[in-house]
């Protein structure tokens, strides 16, 4: 709990015109504000501040809410809270309020969501999104997508019902060319879902390499501190070192992993196997070479290019060639038989400037923001389990084969796309939700 000039005490439910009368006195017309005397049970005066009522269903919860609004000192209001349960009240759980508005159908799980991203939101930007989300915007792309679904799984249905007549429902183009149209329409939403879920929860960044590549260097040139011991003796790093930064608001978590080389050290090698955990963890990895051992065709060295073929494939990735301080090279951008990447000196600094705009290019932060909204994991989840279902249902459809496979996959798309507005959430999926909230919202 903080302390301020305004502190809120909110009451919801069937109770609280009640409670709230008891503590204030006679109440106010609904949305009105009033200045009242803050009494406890026996009587004596808490505190003076407004009063303001919200009648059912007019309210943020759906239920009856009252608020008092007096001065913001803990104490103050630890007793306001305590005369309240005195009078038949209780605590509040975390994120309940924005729970009752969820069940009582004020606003959809999406949108629940949406308010503690928007309180936690760290950039102007993810706070844009979160707001965007807020007001219905991403609810309203997925329950459009949900409404096409729903056409397609009664077209799917009805053939069957029709299948002893000597038509083709099924095989016609225009069934084919609406669910492609669908997954048009659904990949663009998860780019935009994807975009939003790096604002909210930013972008895990791997440095590897062969030891003594310079990814502690690079570490610490990035971090803007010593935050990486940094030696010319090859192996200093034994462990994964994760350091938080911000790249234009956007929060980046740069991990620094050991050297990847055979070594008969134990202790090494467990580095080395973190190191490899870490990498397959990671959503970009900046893969370390020393320049130097680059040949004049731009080919990397033997052993680097070793270590490059055995990473995760489709795992998106910059070389950097390091130390171009030392090698008669300019600092700036680098390609070689597919591969992209720069060449830099994590030690002096030079060629950074292109590396941190190539990181803006991959966040998405060189793009206008303009109708991202907030996103979590669980909703880019749910959205590619919907993705690959009608994929399946498409393909059976294309395939001739059973007409019921295809609809029981339409089927699951929908119940996936439900899972993130909240039709048919979980219990323990809500209770996950809002627990993370804080108290009072």
């Amino acid at each position: 709990m903080g302390r301020g000039a305004l502190g809120i005490v909110r009451l919801s439910g069937p109770c609280a015109l009640e409670i709230a009368e008891q503590l204030a006195g006679p109440l106010p017309t609904p949305r009105s504000a009033v200045l009242r005397h803050f009494n406890d049970e026996t009587g004596a005066a808490i505190d003076q501040g407004l009063v303001l009522v919200f009648k059912a269903p007019h309210s943020f919860t759906g239920e009856d809410v009252v608020e008092l609004q007096g001065h913001g000192a803990p104490v103050v209001l630890a007793a306001l809270v305590s005369a309240a349960i005195a009078h038949g009240a209780r605590a509040a759980r975390p994120g309940e309020f924005s729970e009752r508005a969820y069940l009582n159908g004020r606003i959809d799980l999406a949108q629940a969501e949406a308010i503690a991203d928007l309180i936690d939101a760290a950039s102007t930007q993810a706070a844009r999104a979160a707001q965007r989300s807020l007001d219905g915007e991403f609810s309203a792309r997925v329950r459009a997508l949900t409404e096409s679904l729903i056409a397609l799984r009664v077209y799917v249905e009805g053939a069957l019902d029709f299948s002893d007549e000597d038509i083709d429902w099924l095989g016609q183009g225009s069934l084919h060319a609406r669910i492609a149209q669908w997954l048009l329409d659904l990949d663009a939403l998860m780019q935009q879902a994807a975009q939003g879920r790096r604002l909210r929860e930013g972008l895990t960044i791997a440095l590897t390499g062969r030891p003594n590549a310079g990814k502690s260097t690079l570490l610490n040139r990035l971090a803007g501190s010593e935050a990486a011991i940094v030696s010319p003796t090859p192996g200093t790093t034994r462990d994964v070192l994760r350091e938080n930064i911000l790249l234009d608001s956007m929060p980046l978590t740069l991990v620094d992993t050991a050297g990847l080389r055979d070594s008969d050290d134990p202790i090494e090698r467990e580095g080395v196997r973190r190191a490899k955990e870490a990498v397959h963890k990671a959503e970009l990895v900046l893969f370390l070479a020393d320049g130097r051992d680059v040949d004049a065709n731009g080919r990397l060295d033997a052993e680097d290019q070793i270590l490059l073929d055995a990473m995760p494939s489709g795992l998106p990735r910059l070389i950097l060639l390091n130390k171009c301080d030392l090698t008669e090279q300019a600092p700036g951008s680098w390609q070689h038989a597919g591969e992209q990447g720069f060449r830099l000196s994590a030690a002096t600094g030079a060629g950074i400037e292109s590396l941190l705009q190539a990181l803006r290019q991959h966040c998405g932060l060189a793009d206008s923001h303009e109708g991202v909204f907030i996103a979590r994991s669980r909703h880019l989840a749910a959205l590619h389990s919907a993705r690959v279902a009608v994929g399946t249902a498409q393909a059976r459809l294309q395939e001739g084969a059973h007409a019921e496979l295809a609809a029981e996959e339409l089927r699951r798309a929908q119940q996936a796309l439900d899972e993130i507005t909240g039709p048919f959430a979980a219990d323990d999926l809500l209770g996950r939700v809002f627990s993370q909230f804080c108290i009072g919202k």
